[in-house]
């Protein structure tokens, strides 16, 4: 099947590949070594319609399909891979749970404002006791009256500590396990009780505050909550799939960079009277990374395809993360080898590649997760 991209599509790629280019290539070390929210680049990306590629434009969305989406996401993350995370969390996981389950009211009020990129979203599920295992968390929402009150803790929320919007899962009843489990929209500056205790320090992804959330009594309208109650697990599990094709399109982003600056390396440094680049050693290596690049790829677009037609892509994204997230890590790490010793300090970027990509195997399920749900679906 022919997944090269249409004109329209191939347009809007480029224009956010000359916006990569232009205005974030050249801050990425900056962002890398402050560890500080590129809140700039993000009202730029804003004015561009980058804050909600996939929804539709009656919400402020800029109507873009998956294909397009996938590209653009790659396009950014070849620049920054905390730009990626910010704009994946933001628009796949807080922007897509409001697009497939909150109501017209909803996206209009919290929806419309993301896409428009006048308000940050996150998406809080995970907790120190339950990251792969969901229905572990402790976190609860008590109805009461015309309100919910939600008690706990959350970790590791991306954007979770400049976020405007979150979508919070909780447990509305703690003995129904998986099928006790609740959506809501949260609003910081305007629900009591909303705490972020800290940010981490990551190995990688800098730029894009990875936040400790503490809730104490928090307090909001009953009418926040999407869908019905115990909806929340099956409603995570639908946005995290589609969320993963996003994470494969950061993987083949970084991957991407990783490559093209392996390639002029080997095509500037000499050594023994000539480029590295020909030396049998180094273009082996360099053929196997394009592969590997392509083939990660080519699945990212065949996991989007398969959503766009409204077929089960379970597999067909599970197949695409994992993938894309392991080759981002071996591209990365032959870069460093292809630039040597200096591959191992900060005057080159490969070793900040190497350390953005090493998230991808673990966020929005991990390398062995995936695993499992890929085994599931062949059996």
């Amino acid at each position: 099947m022919d997944f090269s991209l249409s004109a329209e599509q191939a347009q809007m790629r480029d224009m956010v590949a000359d916006f990569v280019d232009e205005e974030v290539v050249p801050v990425a070390g900056d962002i890398d070594e402050t560890d500080e929210f590129p809140a700039d680049l993000v009202s730029q990306m804003a004015e561009l319609g980058l804050m909600g590629m996939p929804f539709d434009e009656d919400y402020g969305g800029a109507g873009l399909d998956y294909h397009a989406y996938a590209a653009c996401l790659a396009e950014i993350s070849r620049g920054s891979g905390g730009l990626g995370t910010i704009v994946a969390a933001h628009t796949s996981l807080a922007g897509g749970m409001l697009d497939a389950f909150g109501s017209d009211d909803q996206k209009e009020r919290f929806l419309t404002p993301l896409n428009e990129g006048d308000d940050i979203g996150a998406f809080a599920l995970s907790e120190a006791g339950a990251g792969s295992d969901v229905p572990a968390m402790e976190t609860t929402a008590v109805r009461e009256g015309d309100e919910y009150v939600v008690d706990g803790e959350k970790l590791w929320i991306s954007n979770g500590s400049v976020a405007d919007t979150v979508i919070l899962f909780a447990k509305t009843d703690p003995e129904a396990g998986r099928k006790g489990i609740s959506s809501f929209v949260v609003r910081p500056e305007e629900d009591a009780g909303f705490h972020v205790e800290g940010t981490e320090h990551k190995l990688g992804d800098k730029g894009c505050p990875t936040a400790e959330l503490r809730f104490s009594d928090l307090r909001f309208p009953a009418d926040r909550r999407l869908g019905a109650e115990g909806d929340g697990f099956v409603q995570a599990l639908k946005t995290l799939n589609a969320g993963r094709i996003t994470i494969a399109a950061r993987g083949v982003g970084i991957a991407r960079a990783a490559l093209d600056e392996a390639v002029a390396y080997a095509n500037e440094r000499e050594q023994f009277g000539q480029p590295i680049g020909d030396f049998q050693s180094i273009g082996h290596k360099l053929a196997d990374m394009d592969t590997k690049v392509e083939t990660a790829r080519l699945l990212m677009h065949r996991a989007a395809d398969r959503k766009m037609r409204g077929e089960r892509f379970v597999k067909a994204a599970a197949q695409a993360k994992l993938h894309a997230s392991e080759v981002s890590r071996e591209v990365a790490n032959e870069a460093i080898q292809i630039h040597g010793g200096y591959g191992y300090t900060k005057d080159f970027p490969v070793e900040r590649f190497y350390r953005d990509a090493k998230l991808n195997e673990i966020y929005e399920g991990t390398s062995e997760v995936l695993r499992n749900t890929i085994a599931d679906e062949v059996r």
